[in-house]
């Protein structure tokens, strides 16, 4: 008994985990990117920064057009964005994420340097894949009338989840808050997008890029340029735009009932490119465009 009391009143001097405690108490907006292009065109639009370092991430508090913010990158893919979006809310003290980032167009009526403000996302990799038996495909499991058709032996399947407010049910998308797609509306009509950046190895737009709300965006584990599977991706799930995070996000703010919105613009048309994918000569543009919208966006937010 005294050797276990002995170790009870150890464990209890030890520190709380670091987990346990907020790191700032200040209700603030996250302003999330994935990766440094798209944090470099949103930087030096926080004023009075203070920077915080957790698992080797930055997390930079500060003021945005007045509005406390918290701007962070989530890492590249699923996981990642999953991962550090539960990170934040564990941390600091959030109101609601917007992420602003660039993607592939699914949507064969947008252009790069467009920005998409999809009304919900889906992970279109969160499939079953069918055993083939003869001309058909046997699926391990029943797909009901609402999954998106299949491609090949992949069989959408949806994730089984609910949270504090919603029973557990199959989602096959995610939708964003919708006062907060209201307001992205609203502002929309107010920003001017760029057709050139200062960047060595940007090129210029041909045509004046727009912003467009609504329609489903669509994220995987995937970097995705192929003809094809677009055309899939447009015919089966309705999808406007594709990225590697934007999905995760926003199921894991859903888990947490935080609203959040996502900015995407593109830098490339995930395979429907005339020549060459093009991200690498438009991803500076389509940061800079995304960041544009999204500064008059936390501009419009409620105080």
């Amino acid at each position: 008994m005294r050797v276990l009391a002995f170790t009870l009143l150890a464990l209890a001097a030890l520190p709380t985990p670091a987990l346990a405690r907020k790191l700032d108490s200040t209700p603030r907006t996250v302003v999330m990117t994935a990766f440094p292009p798209e944090w470099d065109a949103l930087v030096k639009s926080v004023d009075k920064p203070k920077s915080y370092k957790i698992n080797g991430l930055t997390f930079l508090t500060g003021k945005m057009a007045g509005k406390p913010v918290l701007l962070m990158q989530s890492g590249v893919s699923m996981v990642n964005a999953a991962m550090n979006t539960q990170l934040v809310l564990d941390r600091f003290t959030i109101r609601r994420i917007v992420f602003s980032g660039i993607a592939g167009g699914v949507d064969p009526g947008l252009s790069i340097g467009d920005v998409i403000v999809p009304q919900d996302w889906a992970q279109y990799l969160e499939v079953s894949f069918a055993r083939k038996t003869g001309d058909s495909w046997k699926v391990p499991e029943a797909v009901d009338a609402e999954a998106p058709a299949n491609w090949g032996m992949m069989f959408p399947r949806g994730v089984r989840m609910g949270n504090a407010a919603e029973p557990v049910k199959r989602h096959y998308s995610f939708g964003v808050d919708p006062a907060l797609l209201d307001l992205a509306k609203k502002v929309a009509g107010d920003v001017k997008l760029e057709r050139c950046v200062q960047n060595e190895s940007a090129a210029c737009l041909p045509h004046d890029p727009k912003i467009v709300v609504g329609g489903t965006g669509v994220s995987a584990g995937v970097f995705a340029d192929n003809a094809e599977f677009r055309d899939y991706l447009s015919s089966a799930w309705k999808a406007r735009v594709l990225d590697m995070e934007s999905a995760a996000v926003v199921q894991v703010a859903y888990a947490n009932q935080v609203p959040t919105i996502v900015f995407r613009s593109l830098s490339d048309l995930a395979g429907g490119d005339a020549g060459e994918n093009q991200m690498v000569a438009f991803m500076a543009l389509a940061s800079v465009n995304s960041a544009h919208v999204v500064r008059a966006f936390v501009a419009a937010l409620p105080n």
